[in-house]
């Protein structure tokens, strides 16, 4: 059987150009380059989309657009080596997350940084235990199916520590062979860089351009209308160096610029900087970043509308079906090693 890469992404909020850049563009073309060797699992965790408060009336429908964008992004529909499930289709996610419930200590999930610094944004009675729980259903989604490759960022590295924890834990006490991830750095290994790229906001490039933040001018949606979207990057903040240079520290907003640049022109960051740097024109660089959004968004928004969602939904039934037959084999084991079946 071939090794496992499990990734996906939350649609509780409306993606943006952040989101197309550093998640959708990489994964769909991971997936395309990793499915021969490999079974590569794409699936949407909805049921983590709802640990914060969201417009729940919008979860299915932007669910479905995700996996449109996913498409979009040129994730082949045709391949029977990559899977689209929903998280939520497959009960084995929450049965074994409460499994793994009663293996998992409250100090455990105390200690991860994400609840703390998600928590510390929401007023208390708005902080919900599956906010709490988050790392024990991540778990859950990783253990079901034996994956090895689970290609997260820096901040999730807590969360696959722990799921490395108790795999180990419960293969101990009860003698089960759960297949437990490689480590942080083994998967950014994997997947052949250290991080992707992380789009800022036009507005304040100390934060990440986020649609969960109060930030409608710094963040492109990519729903916006293009030349909505081109006025935003005329209005990006800058700075009085007066001149063109990559540097995060001194130069955030015009590097963070050079990132967007370079993404959706498929240019090598080292190119896109030694043409640029050094330019005192300002407003001319910005046009050249702007027009590069408007093209990608009135480009993107076509191939979306395009997509065949009567295909999509029929990868999805499929894949779903499978992933239910394979996700409770995992299930049965650990219900029989617990003593809850025979």
């Amino acid at each position: 059987m071939k090794e496992v890469v499990l990734t996906g992404i939350r649609s509780n909020d409306e993606p943006t150009l952040g989101n197309y850049i550093g998640a959708f563009l990489p994964m769909a073309a991971q997936a395309k380059q990793h499915s021969e060797q490999y079974a590569v699992h794409m699936f949407v965790p909805d049921l983590h989309s709802i640990t914060t408060p969201i417009d729940y009336s919008q979860l299915h429908t932007r669910t479905m657009r995700n996996l449109s964008l996913f498409v979009a992004c040129g994730l082949p529909l045709d391949n029977d080596s990559i899977y689209i499930y929903r998280q939520s289709y497959i009960p084995a996610h929450s049965e074994l997350t409460w499994i793994l419930d009663n293996f998992t200590g409250f100090g455990e999930l105390s200690r991860m940084v994400e609840f703390k610094d998600k928590s510390a944004k929401l007023d208390n009675d708005r902080v919900s235990v599956g906010l709490f729980n988050y790392p024990v259903l991540m778990a859950a989604d990783i253990l079901l199916y034996g994956a090895k490759w689970v290609p997260v960022g820096e901040d999730q590295r807590q969360h696959l520590e722990f799921t490395r924890t108790i795999a180990q834990r419960l293969n101990n006490q009860f003698g089960l062979d759960l297949t437990l991830p490689e480590t942080i750095e083994k998967q950014q290994e994997f997947v052949g860089r250290a991080a992707a790229p992380r789009i800022r906001s036009l507005k304040n490039p100390a934060k990440k351009m986020s649609k969960s933040v109060d930030d409608p001018a710094g963040t492109i949606l990519l729903s916006d209308n293009p030349n909505d979207a081109y006025k935003k990057v005329m209005s990006a903040a800058t700075d009085d160096v007066g001149a063109v240079h990559f540097d995060w520290d001194a130069q955030p907003g015009i590097t963070n610029l050079l990132v967007i640049l370079a993404s959706l022109t498929n240019t090598p960051q080292d190119e896109v900087n030694e043409h640029w740097t050094g330019t005192t024109q300002y407003g001319e660089f910005k046009k050249h970043v702007a027009q590069s959004v408007y093209d990608c968004l009135e480009d993107l928004q076509t191939r979306i509308a395009s997509v065949d969602t009567g295909a999509i939904e029929q990868h999805l039934q499929k894949s779903e079906q499978h992933m239910n037959q394979q996700a409770n084999k995992t299930l049965l084991a650990v219900q029989k090693a617990v003593g809850l079946r025979t």
